[in-house]
């Protein structure tokens, strides 16, 4: 058996052979597993708005939902995707932090239920980085929701996967991608 010495003098070799005892070591990430599914029902005519090439629910479909999403980390990977917070629009209803609606010229973004955290990352400003190397700061005003859709609050649209970013005009504008191309997008996110 060896002594607690001699485990700390082999924890200092293995450490100093690293590259020191600053060693940058990221924990494995946590998983985020499915929390259940959700039935399609058949949008009513007209009511699922497909401005930003939205998807609408199909009637029979199952749906993944989530309760969760993957780990904040300084460069969490996401999905980029494009939504109008105006009313009228894709977007659904006014905005969930604060009950409002905002122009498609406004850097605004809604989260993944997880990463939206029962409102608690409302107002708070995250910075976006595509794969071109630009970045811009947006603000939190809604979510994204994993949990719920194919409704009328909803827009009749799906759950929305649990790793979206679904920012407005601006947002993918700042990034420097062509109207054309905007829509679907792997990026990295942060908190400011």
């Amino acid at each position: 058996m060896r002594s607690p010495i001699s485990i700390l003098l082999l924890a200092l070799i293995i450490a100093s052979s690293l590259g020191g005892l600053d060693v940058d070591v990221e924990a494995k990430p946590q998983t985020c597993s499915p929390s259940g599914k959700l039935r399609g029902k058949k949008p009513p005519p007209k009511k699922c708005n497909r401005i930003n090439n939205s998807e609408c629910c199909v009637e029979g479909k199952l749906y993944t939902t989530y309760k969760c999403s993957p780990p904040v980390t300084r460069q969490t990977k996401a999905v980029l995707t494009l939504n109008s917070f105006e009313k009228g629009k894709d977007g659904g209803g006014a905005s969930e932090c604060d009950h409002k609606f905002h122009g498609d010229e406004e850097r605004v973004v809604a989260l993944s239920s997880g990463w939206f955290n029962n409102r608690k990352s409302c107002f708070q400003k995250i910075k976006i980085t595509a794969g071109n190397g630009r970045s811009v700061v947006a603000k939190v005003v809604d979510e994204c929701d994993s949990m719920e859709g194919c409704d009328g609050e909803h827009d009749y649209q799906p759950p929305c996967p649990n790793n979206v970013v679904d920012a407005s005009k601006a947002v993918w504008d700042a990034l420097g991608v062509a109207s054309g191309e905007q829509g679907d997008l792997k990026v990295t996110w942060s908190f400011v």
